[in-house]
């Protein structure tokens, strides 16, 4: 009976196993890379120039410089924002009339910004009366750090006019013990990434980005925000900012004050 079993051999099963190991590290390869080039087929969208309005407030997202289009100033402003971003968190202090010393935290937030945000305050020989935000993003676990070292230091927050603040930056202004917007800044938010390597395999990947989005969540409720801010977030494509309106700000609770 046992000579009508036809013999296998274990060494062709296993190189047929190696073979779809290859085969699909071969695929997941190829999805990593193509993450990291333009999308040639993905459609251009047109987007808006000007002031946003209800309705309309998605815009090119930018991280080299200022979008003066976005916003609408015409009177002088009390605190200048320079145009283009550091490559990194920039502090720099001034006295402003009516506020006292006010912080501006500007420029590109980058791995190990945290620690210097939480030096840099430590080394001021008064607390700042006002921290002021003006950043295009960046790592959004150092944004978190920083918006609880502020909750902990019982600092408040602000982006005043003329101001950016996008992708995590509003993050930062969500710890803010009070959360002060002008109605001529820009606090705006996109899909983001959490740090994870490049060519990942595709399920650490998700992985990877279901925990950020998680730990931002959590954040979001520890700071008493409403965490359908992310709504605004997750629909919105990297290369573009939807940029939140008055309503938006105080619904969600991330501007806890709104000012001219």
């Amino acid at each position: 009976m046992m000579h009508l079993i036809p013999k296998t051999d274990p060494r062709r099963g296993l190189r047929f196993v190696l073979l779809a190991q290859l085969v699909m590290a071969g695929f997941l390869l190829v999805i990593d890379l193509a993450a990291t080039f333009p999308k040639p087929f993905r459609k251009n969208v047109e987007l808006p120039t000007g002031p946003v309005s209800p309705g309309d407030q998605r815009r090119q997202y930018r991280t080299d410089r200022t979008n003066p289009g976005l916003l609408n100033i015409d009177d002088p402003l009390d605190l200048p924002m320079p145009e283009a971003f550091p490559d990194r968190l920039n502090f720099s202090e001034s006295l402003v009339d009516g506020i006292g010393t006010v912080l501006l935290v500007s420029g590109s937030i980058q791995d190990g910004d945290a620690a210097r945000f939480k030096a840099h305050l430590s080394g001021m020989k008064e607390a700042p009366d006002l921290i002021a935000l003006h950043s295009p993003g960046g790592l959004v676990f150092e944004a978190l750090q920083i918006g609880r070292e502020m909750r902990d230091k019982g600092h408040s927050s602000s982006v005043l006019a003329g101001a950016h603040c996008m992708s995590s930056c509003p993050y930062i202004l969500a710890g803010g013990e009070e959360r002060i917007v002008s109605r001529r800044a820009i606090v705006g938010l996109h899909q983001h990434y959490y740090d994870q390597p490049k060519l990942m395999p595709v399920v650490f990947a998700v992985e990877s980005i279901q925990a950020g989005q998680g730990a931002t969540m959590e954040y979001l409720i520890e700071m008493g925000i409403d965490p359908s801010l992310m709504l605004y977030s997750l629909k919105t494509p990297p290369d573009q900012i939807y940029a939140l309106v008055e309503e938006e700000l105080t619904h969600t609770r991330i501007a806890s004050k709104i000012v001219e």
